[in-house]
């Protein structure tokens, strides 16, 4: 849920990008600026999906997920030096916790199991014949 969480608020914050993207658009640079505005929103709104099919244990969302974190991992090199070091050190963070909390072991029995065939087992129901 941690990891699933992360991606929704990286989710947000692409498609808010997409919307500043937008209105800060100069007629003289149009179609950079929505060029630019339709990859942020379109990868915000794929994001989200996966960070929704997470919560949901749908096991295609991780590789996608997964993909972004090692991308964002690229971009926050990017960063690194002078006043944007902090960003650097942000990007990493969440990357890095969303990566193991994707490759979690409990995350990867979850996304693995089978609904139709392995029923949740967090149910109070007891099984013990005695």
């Amino acid at each position: 849920m941690v990891a699933a969480s992360l991606v929704a608020v990286e989710a947000i914050l692409l498609v808010l990008q997409g919307v500043v993207e937008l209105v800060s658009m100069s007629a003289a640079r149009a179609v950079m600026g929505v060029t630019t505005a339709v990859f942020f929103l379109a990868y915000g709104a794929g994001l989200g999906v996966c960070a929704w099919a997470l919560t949901r244990l749908r096991s295609w969302a991780r590789a996608p997920v997964v993909v972004a974190q090692l991308i964002q991992l690229l971009v926050a090199w990017s960063f690194w030096g002078g006043s944007t070091r902090y960003v650097t050190v942000a990007l990493v963070v969440v990357a890095v916790v969303v990566l193991l909390g994707a490759f979690h072991p409990a995350s990867a029995r979850a996304l693995s199991r089978d609904p139709e065939t392995d029923p949740d087992t967090d149910t109070d129901t007891d099984t013990d014949p005695a």
